[in-house]
């Protein structure tokens, strides 16, 4: 722009020396004019590049997502004799990839897949929502009915509380002897700050309209009716996991004071209390079990385009409320 600008002042000044005449007194304002008028029409030429470039990467994006969106379709049909897999990984959560929306989803693939032998739930996962490892549980049930085909679990280093929820719908539960197994229990977690306010001085200022909608509130003290209302409630989540349990394992548990406790056990110890069934991979099962050892991952896994656009989402203030909420958990 500066070598622009230059330019038009000398054709200015040239065109100038050429008149004499009184009227070139006012050459002045004639150089301003056209410098100004090189000036914004440079600002106009960057600003259609600026546009042009913003829209060429807008358009890669596009296709960068459809393209990804694409790839990410892991629930195509097979049709060869197979072993089909399902990871359930990591929390068990509304929202995850643990939650009952994408296993249902791998899950309903794989049945559906004429090739497929059985299906196989591999588990790693300390447990979750109860709500989400009840509706992964009965859809379970429903698609062994509906396809007659048996469903195994494999757990690799963990399978506690709502992920054990889960396993207990499948035909066989297989794991290793380190693996941990079990936590069969409900838990409500929070804190309580109204000592730390009282000694800051510090006064909470609640309003409700309700008398119990403050209830569990961290900054207000908790009265004997809400925390027995809290337990009463825990307790018959325990119970329908209790029941579950039961269903589930029939007469293959040996049970004991402790099985419903919340504690937890090794896959060793799993497997004399009728918690599972014996030591075994997923390799192990593909091969010995299902008799098909080609295996075939239907898992939904979240690609690259996914991944971006739940990072311009709402994905920190979810997770900012989900902090602060106390919601019964099997863990």
């Amino acid at each position: 722009m500066p070598e622009t600008i230059e330019n038009t002042a000398q054709e200015a000044t040239k065109s100038v020396a050429k008149d004499e005449t009184p009227q070139s007194l006012g050459w002045e304002r004639s150089v301003l004019e056209r410098l100004a008028f090189s000036a914004l029409e440079e600002q106009r030429t960057a600003r259609r590049w600026k546009l042009i470039g913003r829209v060429i990467w807008l358009i890669i994006f596009l296709l960068l997502a459809w393209f990804g969106f694409g790839l990410g379709d892991s629930n195509k049909k097979v049709h060869s004799a197979h072993t089909a897999l399902v990871e359930i990984k990591g929390e068990i959560a509304s929202g995850s990839d643990a939650g009952a929306d994408p296993v249902v989803t791998a899950m309903r693939s794989a049945f559906e897949d004429e090739g497929a032998k059985a299906v196989v739930l591999l588990i790693n996962s300390p447990g979750g929502s109860p709500v989400q490892a009840g509706i992964i549980n009965d859809e379970i049930k429903r698609l062994k009915a509906k396809h007659n085909k048996p469903v195994y679990a494999v757990v690799e280093e963990s399978c506690a509380s709502a992920a054990y929820y889960i396993a207990v719908a499948a035909d066989k539960i297989f794991v290793d002897k380190a693996s941990i197994v079990g936590s069969i229990g409900v838990l409500m977690d929070g804190f309580g700050f109204t000592g730390l306010m009282d000694k800051l001085g510090v006064e909470r200022r609640l309003m409700t309209a309700g008398e119990n909608k403050g209830f569990l509130d961290p900054f207000s003290p908790q009265s004997d009716k809400h925390r027995a209302f809290a337990q009463a409630m825990l307790n018959q989540i325990h119970q329908q996991f209790i029941d579950v349990v039961k269903a589930g394992r029939g007469t293959r548990l040996k049970e004991t004071p402790e099985m419903f406790s919340g504690l937890f056990w090794s896959g060793q110890q799993a497997i004399e209390l009728g918690l599972a069934d014996q030591l075994g991979n997923l390799d192990y099962v593909a091969r010995e079990v299902v008799k098909a050892e080609d295996i075939v991952d239907y898992t939904r896994h979240e690609n690259v385009a996914e991944r971006l656009f739940k990072r311009f989402g709402t994905a920190m203030g979810e997770g900012a409320v989900h902090a602060l909420k106390n919601v019964p958990t099997l863990r």
